[in-house]
């Protein structure tokens, strides 16, 4: 069963949870990138522990409210947790085989997709202009990348098939935030506490998890708080997806992570020295930021990037 949403959320709020998922995900990567620099290792499944034990103690104290599990959760919540983990291991399998350039113009596939699938599954119509400044977005990583065309059949596949799971999990976590009883907390917690089992049994046939229990690391008071970081900022950047997805459209979510990801390669310019300048890579870098920008002027400045009238329609076979 769904519900529609009480009322149409203002600007103002649009705008500070897509700021405040922007923030998270950045923030993320600055943990993350320490722990693994400084100690060579990273956990998943301590991020969902995280997550579960949060929203727990929340809903006991009453802070926040979801249902109850019962038989008709797992109806509820899937296909999302399959998407979940879909993302999750064709994210590791694409980063290895590919080089950062290639995987980078690939990933902005995503943005295409969601537009997609959007318009597919939620019935979304989108203004011209919008769809214009998507393309620019996809057009500018391909030029950025143009210079790095080296194929692997493998990798492909993987950041692809990274993409169509980014993208419907995006849309559907859109779709099952209308369900009646689960809302953002129902699905955070119930997505993590599907995912956690499979997740550590298969950490424990690969042997990751004999290698979390031996890590020397533990006896370390700053890996320690670092981890502990690392689970938190997991939590949050969850959160600010949902929240982001809640008050916006699947596509502004998956527009700000790809935007996101174009201001940490300007910041890399000048900061961190391991920026290789070519002028394709640079006009294909503004072209991106360009449409980025256009697509935030049309969702957060003008009333509705959904013109009646002057609407693309993508369901159309």
């Amino acid at each position: 069963m769904s519900r529609a949403p009480a009322s149409r959320p203002d600007q103002t709020v649009k705008l500070l949870s897509a700021a405040f998922y922007a923030a998270s995900s950045f923030l993320i990567i600055v943990v993350n990138k320490t722990v693994l620099t400084n100690y060579r290792c990273f956990f998943f499944s301590p991020q969902m522990a995280f997550t579960i034990i949060i929203l727990y103690s929340a809903k006991v104290c009453k802070a926040v409210s979801f249902q109850d599990f019962d038989k008709s959760l797992p109806r509820k919540i899937f296909p999302l947790p399959l998407l979940y983990v879909g993302n999750h291991v064709t994210g590791l399998g694409s980063t290895k085989k590919l080089s950062l350039p290639m995987f980078t113009v690939l990933r902005k596939f995503t943005i295409l997709l969601t537009m997609i699938m959007e318009s597919k599954i939620l019935r979304t119509t989108f203004s011209p202009q919008l769809v214009c400044s998507v393309l620019a977005i996809v057009f500018g990583a391909l030029v950025a990348a143009s210079s790095d065309l080296a194929f692997d059949a493998e990798g492909y596949t993987f950041v692809l098939l990274n993409d169509v799971f980014t993208a419907a999990n995006g849309v559907y976590t859109k779709k099952k935030l209308g369900v009646e009883g689960l809302g953002k907390y129902g699905i955070l917690f119930y997505n993590a506490f599907i995912i956690i089992i499979p997740t550590a049994l298969v950490s424990a046939y690969t042997g990751d998890l004999e290698k979390v229990i031996a890590f020397k690391g533990w006896m370390s008071l700053s890996f320690n708080l670092y981890f502990l970081l690392s689970c938190a900022m997991g939590f949050v950047l969850m959160y600010s997806i949902v929240l982001c997805s809640y008050y916006n459209s699947a596509l502004t979510t998956t527009v700000i992570g790809a935007v996101k990801n174009v201001a940490v390669a300007y910041i890399g310019m000048f900061i961190g020295g391991d920026y290789v300048f070519s002028w394709a890579n640079f006009v294909g870098l503004n072209i991106c930021i360009t449409g980025g920008l256009v697509y935030s002027y049309l969702t957060f400045q003008m009333c509705s990037p959904y013109v009646p009238g002057l609407s693309i329609d993508l369901n159309s076979d």
